[in-house]
Parts: C-alpha cells; structure tokens; sequence
C-alpha cells in the first residue's frame, strides 16, 4: 500500500521560514517525481515546485521561484521543500505528490499519489 505523509507545516511570521517534508513508502521513490501543491481557502491546488526522480532537475511557480528549494534523500524515500522570506500569500494547505514519470509535473491531475497535506499559515 502506498503511503504519502507530508509534515512540518506550521505558523510563521513574514519573512520567516519553514521547511516540509514529505515521506513516500509502498513504492520505489527513486523512479517516482515529486511534486508540490498548495490550496488557499476559496482557490484551486496550484503548483509551488516539483523535482526528477534523479533530483537532478527542479520546477518552480513564479510565484516561488527564488524563494523554495525542493530537494530529496531518495535513500530515506523523501523529499523537501525548503520554504524562504515567507509571505502572507503563501498560507494555504500544501501537498506533496508521487508521479512515475518526470513529465507534466506542473499538473495536479498528472500525479499518482497523494499526501493529505500539511497547513501553513504566514501571519504576525
């Protein structure tokens, strides 16, 4: 059974930062990419960043671009997101996501498993 538990959300002040993890078991993570989500109240998921299963490759949202760094360990089936100068527009539920290519990995429907998110809140 595959399993996807994404962690380390939280509250932070402006400019501050945080970073998620996100662990994969059930499957071999090392031929699966990484993608990331996020889900504000009222909006559609939008992608925030994803990377190869080599981890040689990396995709970023303008939105983010400069600021998040996803990265992985594929010896502990996991992946990061490395989350900088936070913003209030960054609060939402943010997902991590496995998918068994390294295609279209800026389209949510593309991906195969799910993880059930994990809040960020950016306020002071």
């Amino acid at each position: 059974q595959v399993q996807v538990v994404a962690s380390g959300g939280g509250l932070v002040q402006p400019g501050g930062s945080l970073r998620l993890s996100c662990v994969v078991s059930g499957l071999n993570f090392r031929t699966f990419a990484v993608g990331w989500f996020r889900q504000a109240p009222g909006k559609e998921r939008e992608f925030v960043g994803a990377i190869g299963w080599a981890g040689r490759t990396t995709y970023y949202s303008d939105s983010v671009k400069g600021r998040f760094t996803t990265s992985r360990d594929n010896a502990r089936n996991s992946a990061y997101l490395q989350m900088n100068s936070l913003k209030p527009e960054d609060t939402a539920i943010y997902y991590c996501a496995a998918k068994a290519n390294n295609y279209d990995l800026g389209f949510p429907n593309e991906y195969d498993y799910w993880g059930q998110g994990t809040q960020v809140t950016v306020s002071s």
